[in-house]
Order: structure tokens, then sequence, then C-alpha cells
């Protein structure tokens, strides 16, 4: 009876407390967190705005850059905005149906972002390894099919975490040991059998983030092998300079999604290291992505640097 009382029947609300054992200085990290989503916004808003304006941008890469844009504009405003109310206002308490559509987005707009740079490996190994056939093999209908079925695999695989989360009705808590509303962050504090919501957690994750990995490295690893045969030093430099980017985004995208993944599951990590790693994993892509991809095109660093001269001069 003792333990009956201690349950909640179908809760209306939950707590989300933050970093938990860094309560007293996370007023402070939530404004490192501000200056993350500013770059993330500020550079994916300047990139949605210039891949469309500008005619030499229309190809497939940047087509899929403005894409990866929308969605890291997206993740950014599904989490930033609680999460600094947070830190900042002591808002803890969250409407239940409210912490799952946050779910939702949040590991859908993930799931896209995995799916987006694996069309964006598949670019590269075609413009690389069969150039000559890279216009046929990426036509404009192919890209439109290539982001709908990116954005319907994620919908459908992660829309059945929120649902098998509303078949629980008693759970042992409310309290969320974290930022946002993260799906095993939820589940863990249901009081019944939550064997098919870890299973399909898992299953989501392997779906998407393991498919997209392991397809990703086969692409490099095949650009790179390309590179390396390319006769002139020249043309190596200039495919190897542009891939390794890539490569780094990639590779901090992954690492710390799976740490991230593992670390709720199997893990033993120190809340707090889980917590601000997997709110970096979640925000710093955002902030990388404009950087490592436009800053290395000339056309959007010189159409980035007219819109602010135009202002100055406006001013």
């Amino acid at each position: 009876m003792a333990s009956f009382n201690l349950s909640y029947l179908d809760p209306k609300t939950v707590t989300l407390i933050g970093i938990p054992g860094l309560e007293h200085v996370q007023f402070w990290i939530g404004f490192s967190f501000l200056a993350v989503c500013v770059v993330a916004l500020l550079g994916n808003i300047i990139l949605l705005v210039v891949i469309p304006a500008e005619r030499s941008l229309h190809q497939p890469m940047y087509i899929f850059l403005a894409v990866l844009a929308a969605t890291d504009v997206g993740l950014c405003l599904a989490i930033a905005p609680k999460m600094l109310a947070i830190f900042w206002f002591a808002s803890f308490s969250m409407a239940f149906n409210a912490c799952l559509v946050q779910l939702f987005f949040i590991h859908t707009l993930q799931c896209m972002e995995s799916g987006i740079l694996l069309a964006m490996a598949f670019d590269r190994y075609v413009a690389i390894c069969d150039p000559l056939r890279h216009t046929s093999i990426l036509t404009p209908s192919v890209l439109v099919w290539m982001m709908v079925v990116v954005a319907i695999r994620a919908t459908v695989l992660v829309g059945l975490l929120p649902i098998l989360i509303k078949r629980l009705h008693l759970f042992h808590s409310t309290v969320i040991a974290h930022s946002y509303c993260e799906h095993m962050a939820v589940v863990k504090l249901a009081a019944e059998d939550i064997r098919v919501n870890k299973i399909c957690g898992l299953f989501v994750g392997f779906t998407i983030l393991g498919f997209d990995m392991v397809f990703i490295l086969v692409s490099y690893v095949l650009i790179f092998k390309a590179v390396f045969l390319l006769p002139q030093k020249e043309a190596r430099l200039k495919a190897f300079n542009t891939c390794v980017p890539h490569m780094f985004v990639f590779l901090e995208f992954y690492i710390l999604a799976f740490f991230s993944f593992f670390s709720h599951r199997f893990g033993h990590v120190v809340p707090s290291t889980h917590i601000l790693l997997s709110t970096i994993y979640l925000l710093v892509p955002p902030a990388l992505n404009p950087i490592v991809y436009g800053i290395k095109n000339k056309v959007i660093c010189k159409r980035v640097a007219q819109i602010f001269l135009l202002n100055n001069k406006s001013q």
C-alpha cells in the first residue's frame, strides 16, 4: 500500500531538474548554451537565406546542406527554450504530453540529421568516385525522394517511442533528471514493465543511427581509396580537404550520439557528465555545420560578406 502511495497514476505533469549535481552553477552554464544556440541559429538561417538565393549553389551538396540547416534550426528551437527556462527561471514543471511532444521532435530531428549526413556522404562518394554520372544519378527528383524517405523513416520509427510511453500508466516518480525530455530518461520513471520500450529504443537507434553510420563509413573508405588513386597531387589535396571537415562532423555526431545512447542503458556515467555531453551532442553540431560546410565555400562567404556590408551601408 505504501508503494502505491509513492506512485503516480497517469501523471499530468513532470519535473525537469536540469543538470543533476550542477544545479548551483547551471544558471551560468545556460549562458554558454545560449551562445552555442545563437551561433547555430545565425549560421543556419544565413545558409537558408544564401543557398536558395544563389543559383550556383543549387547543387545536391548544398541542397542537402540547406535541409540540414533547417533541421538544425528545428533542433535548437525544440531544446533551447525550455532548457534555458529551467536554468534561468527555475521553470521545472512541464505537461506530460508536452514532454512527449518535445521527445518526439528532438529524436525525430536527430534521426533526420543522421539521414541527411548519409545523403551528403553518398553525394560526395558519387562526386569523387563517379563524377561523370553525378548529375544523372542525383537528379532533382532523386533528391526530393531521398529527403522524403529520410523524413518518413525518422517520423514513423521515432513516433513509436511516445506511443509506447503512453501505454504506461503507473510511474514511481515524475522527476526527470535531465534538461530535456530524453526517451530513456522518461521511460525509466515508469513503475511497469518497460522491456518493450527499451527494445523499441534500441531498434530505432540501430535501425537509423547504426545503419547510417555503417554506410557513411563505407562511403568514406571508398572515397579516400579513390582520392589516393588520383594521379594529380592538387586533385588529391582538393578532394582530401573537402572530405576531412565532413569526417570531423560525422565523427563528432556519432561518437557523442552513441555515448548518450549506451550510457543511458548500460553505463554508469556520472549523471552531470552524461547530461552535459548529451546536451552538447544536440547543440554543438548545429553550430558547427554552418562553419564546417559554409566557411570553406567562397560563394557562401562572399554572399554573407555582401549581406553584412549592405547592412553597414544602410546604417
